[in-house]
């Protein structure tokens, strides 16, 4: 079975909309496995988006993931990567299919309630900053 990493962003935190986003995995088949609400590090924060270092709207990544709790939830299941990714739908909500938690939820492109691993390896690398204690 994979893991996905995903974030409900401080907006869907703030919102109190973490059971919906949680009930929209649950019903397509994944499971909870870890789960945890928090506020982001900016060292965190700066590791998790390290592939955006430099670019403009960099700061602004920043600053909104560390403004107030998230929700980092570990996800298994069947093609979890994948599946996240469908179920949360185009970063943009202007693009996002109807259904997914970013058309349903997300105010811009920024603030789209949530995050999701692209890849089995992204998903290891998320799993380890965002869940350090589960690699001891």
């Amino acid at each position: 079975m994979e893991k996905s990493m995903v974030l409900i962003k401080p907006d869907g935190v703030e919102r109190n909309i973490i059971g919906n986003i949680i009930s929209c995995y649950e019903a397509n088949g994944l499971k909870v496995v870890h789960l945890k609400l928090m506020k982001a590090t900016r060292e965190i924060a700066e590791k998790h988006y390290s592939q955006h270092k430099g670019k403009d709207f960099y700061e602004e990544l920043i600053t909104f993931i560390t403004r107030s709790p998230l929700c980092a939830i570990i996800l298994q299941g069947e093609d979890a990567v994948a599946k996240v990714r469908r179920i949360n739908g185009a970063t943009s909500p202007d693009d996002a299919e109807e259904g997914t938690i970013r058309h349903r939820y997300a105010r811009s492109k920024t603030e789209n309630c949530v995050h999701a691993s692209d890849t089995l390896e992204s998903a290891k690398e998320e799993i380890e900053l965002w869940f350090p204690e589960l690699n001891q």
